[in-house]
């Protein structure tokens, strides 16, 4: 075995984009762009994006910048040094038993690559060494002169046996010291105070730390300011470094992730939810540190195997629900969601944490005279259980390696690392008495050292906004796992000072919470409401189907060209539904390879008295998933360069053994072999479904009759708007109209000027390329071919562009009778039999001509189709036109709790052939007047009107997307 640590970096792959810095002229720091969404779990409130100010980029080295024969794949960052180096070989082997030593030793070996001497690597702080089976995640930070790292400045090296299998960074080639600081703590607060919109006086935390930031014009002296905000509102938190010589917000990271014997202490609380149905039936179960009589299950904490109301440092019991890995509390009468909260759960000497559930908040109909009822709404069951859960998710992370070192949270970490004082703080109930808070979930998770907290609402329906049942989120576990594992996956990546930033990292947050919060339930047996195991929310929004998502993961059809596909554009919940969906075909081709189990070798896994090579495959995949948040040095990722850090993490400890299997889940989901993007905020990045480790086919477009000579798009999946297409017959563009990928059988839209949109279902098959015949006709109410369109509201021709990303509104009610009319293409009358049309919204962007917000119940639901035939009538006249088709009243049919994009999609309609030059589109009814779902009063609060054809602003307003006309 050779002994040069460079032996397999000597020649390396071309450089693509920078990681950890965004690019200049992303949407989030345009003047008047619209901010992403805040990381709540509904994800339909504002708040202040992560931000980045610095700019520019720093070269590569030119002698390592371009190769055409390569072993590695490396992606550079902004500041001139690998952001990934990655490779189906080992990056270097040789170095030694030590995984520190190691590391230390490829980085001394590849000055070059790196830009750190000898001397500049002796200086990294040894910052953690986590295990990953047989082999370690280290990471090292930068100095510079006497101040650390505050953002960046960081390196990950994958070891086992002396081998380099994955590295990734955000190191400055430069150890420089910064210029002295010109500021104090105080004005850094006060700045970072006034950019967060944070009340400084009010504020529960507020910190501010000496760091220094490498950045692409030199290394900036600067307080890395964490606060936490106290005062009514929205939940406000961020970490700022502001610069200390200038008084620049260098960077902003938003904290906030909107989703036995008598003397032994015992805990009512239920496995997964109350019953599905919304009955009454307790069936809660007991839990005990200990199995014992009158013990259903049993939990304690992992390391010490202490209860879990114990002050881990005297082994009293605090008789309350505080303990060392969880303190809840209510905190009903405020909509801060960061003040503590007033109340603990007293309990007796005994230690019997039983408390009544009567399921209050739901026979009452969310009149909120029950919060002072006896009971006051199963106030203290509620704190029960969300203590509960808490302490479960600590426990299970805890064996897969969310550990001390790991920066989790605790109040004494026992001396093995971190720096405790941090255990999960939950508010009950929060809110409870302030009518705007309600239907949501959100965590809030500063640096290692400072308490994250977590808020759970009660929920009930909201006109023309959400249509929930009258329940209480302290009982969906989960909701509570998903809100939980932002604080896992938030603190494990990216070291303990900084978390997940930018709009890719941000959805694989959200998607890692809800891939969490399923394995915990799963792997204990426990099934949550739905009608798979893996739906999120489906307590406590009603929706078995799909609970707060679009889609349930285990048959959604979303793959990496869909980024931005939702209502609302780039959005972190939706965009990680794509990620959910890969990462659950990654799990299921595990659970393929290693069998399911027995329930119990599930639990004995999830307990970790079974080894992890002798557990099922799912167990087998959350460990990866686990480990591989350790590799990423930067938490400014793409969906690739998490892609990698889990391949790497299977390499370093299973061997790779399951490379093939993850290769292949990937490419179906256009993670495959050329998948490319920009950086974390890429919102059209590349796919592909290219699967290096298998036998791919091809398919090549072939537009056929009419078509013959069309510029046709090919998209996979069933979105069109604001998707990136896979391949082409427009030869003004470079993307070919062949593609390659994984086999299969797969869903295509087909969309092209003058031919509107056509679904296609066609299979790939291995080693094959295959035509895609196209026969299509042509779309006579197409702008492309020269019909217009005239009526009422704005933005007519957006109804007629054939793209769904964009749309025709009007704004002024009632929305019944509104309508466009279309003068179709040519000048003879056409012969129509079947129109197209789409009530899919466009995103919440600034547009002069329709300024009000995209309102999901303002989407069509009902509508006629009217013509007229100049050769015959005057079709300026309205008295001309007569009624031809009139569709269903739920030709767009949605589900509680609100509308998805996935119900407004183009649908085809058959008509009875008509002879028109023009038609008109009229509608009969949007979802907010004319769904039934959405009407009435339902529930019993005499401060919120329910039914949205009355008591929201949406009943006015009226939205669609397309409108297409077709004579086959």
């Amino acid at each position: 075995m050779s002994t040069r640590p460079w032996l397999r970096i000597t020649v390396i792959a071309a450089a693509t984009a920078a990681l950890a810095l965004p690019l200049p002229g992303i949407a989030q720091s345009e003047p008047g762009a619209q901010p992403p969404k805040a990381h709540d779990f509904q994800a339909e409130q504002g708040a202040k994006p992560d931000l980045d100010n610095r700019r520019g980029s720093v070269a590569p080295p030119a002698s390592l910048s371009r190769s055409a024969a390569s072993t590695a794949t490396i992606r550079w960052n902004a500041l001139g040094t690998p952001a990934v180096v990655t490779g189906s070989t080992p990056l270097a082997e040789g170095l030694g038993s030590d995984p520190e030593q190691a590391a230390r030793a490829y980085l001394k070996a590849n000055e070059n690559l790196f830009g750190l001497s000898g001397e500049a690597v002796d200086a990294l702080e040894k910052i953690a060494v986590n295990p990953i089976g047989d082999g370690h995640a280290v990471l090292l930070r930068q100095r510079f002169g006497d101040l650390p790292a505050g953002v960046d400045g960081q390196v990950v090296v994958g070891v086992k046996d002396g081998k380099v299998l994955h590295v990734t960074s955000t190191l400055s080639r430069s150890s420089e010291a910064p210029p002295a600081a010109r500021l104090t703590e105080r004005q850094a607060l006060e700045i970072a105070a006034r950019d967060g919109g944070i009340d400084l006086a009010t504020a529960t935390v507020k910190k501010a730390t000496a760091t220094a930031v490498p950045a692409p014009d030199g290394t900036h002296n600067a307080f890395q300011v964490v606060l936490i905000g106290g005062g009514d509102g929205e939940p406000a938190a961020y970490t700022t470094h502001v610069d200390a010589v200038s008084g620049e917000i260098l960077t902003r990271e938003n904290l906030v992730d909107h989703h036995g014997a008598p003397d032994d202490p015992t805990w009512k609380a239920f496995p997964a939810n109350p019953p599905g149905d919304y009955s009454s039936t307790d069936t809660r179960k007991t839990w005990c540190p200990a199995a014992g009589p009158g013990c259903d299950l049993v939990g304690a904490d992992p390391a010490t195997g202490k209860a879990w109301d114990l002050t881990h440092a005297t082994d009293a019991s605090t008789n309350t629900s505080v303990g060392n890995a969880a303190k809840t509390v209510e905190n009903r009468a405020s909509g801060d969601a960061f003040s503590v909260g007033t109340r603990s759960n007293v309990a007796t000497p005994s230690r019997q944490y039983a408390y009544p559930w009567t399921n209050r908040w739901y026979t009452a109909k969310c009149d909120p005279a029950a919060l002072d009822e006896p009971g006051e709404a199963d106030l203290e069951a509620a704190m029960t259980n969300l203590h509960v859960m808490h302490n479960r998710m600590h426990d299970w992370s805890y064996r897969l390696g969310f550990t001390e070192t790991a920066w989790n949270m605790q109040n004494d970490n026992g001396g093995r690392g971190g720096l405790g004082g941090d255990p999960e703080q939950g508010n009950a109930q929060a809110g409870a008495r302030v009518l705007s808070v309600r239907d949501n979930a959100n965590q809030i998770t500063g640096p290692d050292g400072i308490a994250p907290i977590t808020n759970m609402y009660l929920w009930q329906p909201i006109a023309g906004s959400f249509y929930a049942p009258c329940v209480d989120g302290d009982y969906d576990m989960s909701v509570i796992g998903h809100e939980y594992t932002h604080a896992i996956s938030g603190r494990m990546i990216a070291g303990p000072n900084a978390g997940w930033s930018g709009a890719q990292a941000g959805a694989m947050n959200e998607s890692t919470s809800d891939l969490f919060a399923m394995e915990y339930l799963a792997e204990y047996g426990f099934r949550p409401a739905g009608d798979t195991p893996s739906v999120t929310g489906g307590y406590v929004t009603g929706d078995k189907k799909a609970g707060i998502r679009n889609y349930d993961m285990a048959t959604s059809p979303l793959n990496y060209s869909d980024i931005a596909y939702d209502l609302v554009g780039q959005q972190v919940h939706a965009d990680g539904e794509i990620w959910s969906a890969t990462q659950y075909d990654v799990r299921k081709a595990f659970l393929k390879k290693y069998g399911e189990g027995t329930p119990a070798k599930q639990k004995a896994c999830a307990d970790g008295q079974t080894p992890l090579d002798q557990c099922p495959g799912n167990r087998r995949w959350a460990q990866v998933s686990f480990d591989a948040l350790l590799l990423m040095a930067s938490g400014a990722v793409s969906y690739v360069d998490h892609r990698d850090a889990l391949l790497a993490a299977d390499a370093i400890r299973f061997g790779g053994a399951n490379q093939a299997i993850m290769w292949r889940a990937f490419a179906e989901h256009g993670l495959g072999q050329g998948a490319a993007s920009t950086g974390p905020n890429d919102p059209d990045p590349t796919p592909s479904f290219v699967d290096p480790a298998g036998k791919n086919g091809k398919l090549q477009l072939k537009p056929l009759l009419e078509a013959k000579e069309a510029a046709l798009r090919l998209y996979v999946g069933d979105y069109e708007g604001r998707v990136v297409p896979v391949a082409d017959t427009d030869p003004a563009t470079e993307l070919g109209d062949t593609v390659e990928m994984t086999p299969g059988v797969y869903d295509f839209v087909v969309a092209g000027n003058g031919f509107g949109h056509t679904r296609v279902k066609f299979a790939v098959l291995p080693g094959v390329k295959l035509p895609l015949p196209l026969p299509l006709a042509k779309n006579v109410a197409s702008a492309a071919l020269g019909a217009t369109a005239t009526g009422d509201g704005v933005n007519h021709g957006k109804l007629i562009d054939e793209t769904e990303a964009t749309n025709w509104a009007s704004l002024t009610g009632p929305v019944s009778g509104r309508s466009v009319t279309v003068d179709l293409a040519g000048t003879a009358p056409s012969k129509v039999r079947r129109v197209q049309v789409s009530a899919m919204l466009r995103p919440s962007v600034n547009d002069p001509a329709d300024p009000g917000g995209q309102n999901r119940f303002s989407a069509l639901r009902a509508f006629e189709v009217l013509a007229c035939d100049a050769t015959k009538k005057d079709c300026a006249s309205p008295a001309s036109f007569s009624v031809v088709y009139t569709s269903p009243a739920d030709a767009f049919q949605t589900r509680l709790p609100r509308p998805r994009g996935a119900d407004l999609l183009i649908k085809s309609f058959k008509i009875p052939t008509t002879t028109a030059t023009h038609l008109t589109l009229r509608a009969v009814s949007t979802q907010c007047t004319g769904n039934p779902l959405y009407a009435g009063e339902q529930d019993a609060d005499p401060n919120s009107a329910t039914d949205c054809g009355t008591a929201s602003p949406a009943r006015d307003q009226l939205r669609a997307a397309e409108f297409q006309a077709f004579t086959r």
